[in-house]
């Protein structure tokens, strides 16, 4: 028996460009924000790296396999903590969604990403990746659903959307590789669809009940999205100003700090949830287009990650983190560009913040544990 154990450097690689991209977005983003000191945000953000790179190496030096029987311990942490930011959280933006100690505040609902991975996973590996028929896939696709609704219902009220799309989103990515029927594959798509049109009908024949789902700020952010141009001044404002930097951009871009929209003050948010607006704008379609390959890579890299897991549970984990960046990626690019709504997610590794940073960096790191304690077998995997 043949075993070879070795770091994933080209990951590795991706993540510390992905540091450099971030200060360079981070400082530029922030450039209009009037502070004594200009490196504010960026030595924060160097702060939190450091903290994630710490984490990142302590998850990935623990057997990952013994965070299978501590899964449900930590999504019960994670729930308790989400329903004490609920009574005894700090409110922003609408939102009440962190837990303030001192000048530093917590953001519960990010860390719930990763305990919902370890439990879904742990979940899914009582089956043994074996393929199910549609009846067969009920009683799994059950289970997830049922550890999956608690925590999206608890961070929907606070309110938070986009976190709450990708808790689904780490479940139905990792259902799909779960080896569930392709008819509840489509099932549960077709259920999603008629969630949608059942809260369009309830928006245009029972809006006082939609607006106890939807609240009022993120109904705005939908109106803004639909209509640019119409709400120009006020819901779309910000989208509207997004596209006009990432525009002008063009191929090469305006250069570093000479962003018109950002620097003008034009685009809120720049350094957080809208930096990708910098880049566009900043370095132009070459930058962002390198930005893209480098998310691309990270996902290659995870996926091989996951083909040569030696355990299921390690194959799941992958997933889950695969269905987290991916999710977070597409959304927050979307959404500077007006193909999706605007929420309140930051885009992965790049965001100023603190939590969303460190949620990420543990999720690397639990790639990491996986790849660290996979063998090359001379006669393949050992999946028991």
């Amino acid at each position: 028996m043949k075993k070879q154990y070795s770091i994933d450097f080209a990951l590795l690689l991706t993540v510390i460009c992905l540091f450099v991209i971030s200060l360079l977005a981070v400082y530029s983003g922030s450039g209009q924000y009037e502070t004594q000191d200009m490196l504010y945000f960026v030595k924060r953000q160097i702060f939190w790296y450091i903290v994630g790179f710490g984490l990142m190496a302590a998850v990935a030096y623990f057997d990952y396999e013994l965070l299978e029987r501590l899964s449900f311990r930590l999504f019960a942490g994670g729930i308790f903590l989400i329903i004490l930011v609920h009574f005894f959280g700090t409110s922003q933006n609408g939102s009440q969604r962190w837990i303030s100690f001192g000048s530093i505040k917590i953001q519960p609902s990010e860390f719930m990403k990763i305990f919902v991975i370890l439990l879904l996973a742990a979940v899914l590996n009582q089956y043994k990746h074996q393929r199910f028929s549609f009846q067969e896939s009920i009683i799994p696709t059950t289970k997830v659903i049922c550890w999956t609704i608690v925590p999206f219902f608890l961070i929907l009220i606070q309110p938070d959307l986009g976190t709450a799309l990708v808790i689904l989103s780490i479940a139905f990515t990792l259902l799909l590789v779960s080896g569930i029927s392709s008819k509840m594959t489509a099932a549960l798509m077709a259920a999603f669809l008629a969630l949608l049109a059942f809260l369009i009908y309830l928006h245009n024949h029972h809006f006082e009940h939609f607006t106890k789902i939807i609240k009022p700020h993120q109904l705005d952010r939908i109106y803004g999205w639909l209509s640019p141009d119409e709400f120009d001044s006020t819901y779309g404002y910000q989208l509207k100003q997004s596209i006009l930097g990432i525009g002008s951009g063009q191929l090469s871009g305006t250069g570093f700090t000479k962003g018109q929209q950002v620097q003008g003050g034009n685009i809120p948010e720049a350094h957080t949830d809208f930096i990708f607006a910098v880049i566009g704008e900043e370095f132009g379609f070459i930058g962002a287009s390198l930005l893209m390959c480098l998310y691309l890579m990270m996902i290659y890299r995870i996926i091989h990650v996951a083909m040569h897991a030696n355990t299921l549970y390690g194959l799941y984990i992958c997933a889950g983190v695969v269905g987290l960046i991916m999710f977070q990626v597409f959304q927050n690019v979307g959404m500077t560009i007006g193909l999706m709504p605007v929420t309140g997610l930051a885009l992965p590794f790049i965001s100023y913040g603190g939590s969303a940073l460190l949620t990420n960096m543990i999720a690397i790191g639990l790639v990491f544990s996986v790849n660290l304690r996979s063998s090359s077998y001379m006669f393949g995997r050992n999946w028991g």
